[in-house]
């Protein structure tokens, strides 16, 4: 969960670009190699205790008194990507404030690791911290991180113990040593509960930020994806097409949303996940995005635009065979039931743009 930002707080005392996703529409996947059906999978369930509500008492150091404060909150998990990564909401009701987080985590059976990253809703256009990586060892989690706090080394543990069916134990940790002491700065103490009973803060907006970050609400629900993507080989370029469902769900409470993808690529099935965090004072978007085929890979700078007159263009930048160039990502021909999204690149300081991947929404009988 939490990772560099908030544990320098607490000791004080989160395009989609090639590399951030579309590296399918820029390079010929189909001779990537499979793990085996035992390489490291062993580890892939080890979060399935924390699927559902819960309830959480925290114990906090407070970064502006170093000194510790209790509060209650909320917290709902379930899993994305056919189990390989889970999702995790926070209500927090902070004595500074009532806010909302998100938690990430993704699955890599190569290395039999999780990558945890954290979006803090009260930062929402920050870039993401390097992941934290870890796995879970008789009935414990650890999981760590490297940083650097006032120019000195420093090193964060995330660690999950005391595991039952109805409750657990979650404890953040920073080592100036190397690993040899370590000074807690944050506790959860987990309750199972029923869904009705994880009552939300509201979340206050100016009226112009409640109109920007509706901007995404027409992409809620289950759609069909046609895809068209540029597949580059060595010299050669030639457009590739193929199939794909989406899934959209807002989090908390609409200032952000998840949207998981499956690609029916020639290769076999793939699955990526986009998340989306909207900053009211800039009255802008920060989208993210995680390759299920690198899944303790960085996510990256975001990508940030708005939309404006049904039109929302996003910008970043991106490598592309080794270059530096800007991406694009354009949403168009909205309606109801269908709509187009555009993802280009520029070497030319964006004077001219080539798309590299098209997709054409259907929305799904279903929703």
């Amino acid at each position: 969960m939490q990772t560099l930002r908030t544990m320098t707080l607490a000791c004080a005392l989160a395009a989609i670009t090639c590399a951030l996703a579309p590296s399918a529409a820029c390079a010929d996947t189909s001779g990537a190699a499979s793990p085996t059906a035992d390489q490291g999978q062993s580890g892939l369930h080890d979060f399935d205790f924390l699927v559902g509500e819960w309830r959480v008492h925290h114990r906090r150091i407070q970064a502006d008194t170093l000194k510790w404060v209790e509060f209650d909150g909320t917290c709902s998990n379930h899993k994305i990507m056919d189990g390989a990564a889970n999702i995790e909401e926070h209500a927090l009701n902070a004595p500074n404030g009532c806010y909302r987080a998100v938690g990430l985590r993704s699955y890599d059976p190569k290395t039999g690791l999780w990558s945890i990253r954290w979006l803090d809703g009260r930062y929402p256009a920050l870039a993401l911290d390097p992941p934290t990586r870890g796995r879970f060892e008789n009935g414990v989690g650890k999981f760590y991180v490297d940083y650097e706090q006032d120019g000195k080394p420093m090193q964060g543990r995330l660690m999950w113990s005391h595991i039952t069916p109805t409750s657990a134990r979650w404890e953040q940790a920073a080592s100036a040593d190397g690993g040899k002491t370590w000074a807690t700065n944050w506790i959860m103490e987990f309750e199972r509960v029923a869904a009705s009973q994880t009552p939300s803060p509201p979340v206050s907006l100016t009226p112009s930020a409640a109109l920007g970050v509706r901007g995404f609400d027409f992409l809620r629900g289950d759609w069909r994806v046609h895809h068209r993507y540029l597949r580059v080989k060595a010299d050669q370029k030639e457009w590739v097409e193929m199939e794909g469902t989406c899934n959209n769900e807002a989090l908390m409470q609409g200032t952000a949303n998840l949207e998981e993808h499956v690609f029916h690529t020639p290769a076999g099935t793939a699955r990526a996940m986009a998340l989306r965090s909207y900053d009211p004072k800039s009255a802008e978007w920060s989208i993210w995005w995680l390759d299920g085929r690198d899944p303790s890979g960085d996510m990256g700078p975001p990508v940030r635009g708005r939309f404006a007159n049904g039109v929302g263009t996003f910008l970043g930048e991106t490598t592309f065979a080794d270059k530096p160039v800007r991406v694009r990502l354009s949403w168009s021909h909205i309606t109801p039931t269908s709509a187009r999204w555009e993802q280009a690149y520029s070497s030319d300081n964006e004077a001219t743009w080539q798309p590299n991947w098209l997709w054409f929404f259907e929305r799904t009988a279903s929703t």
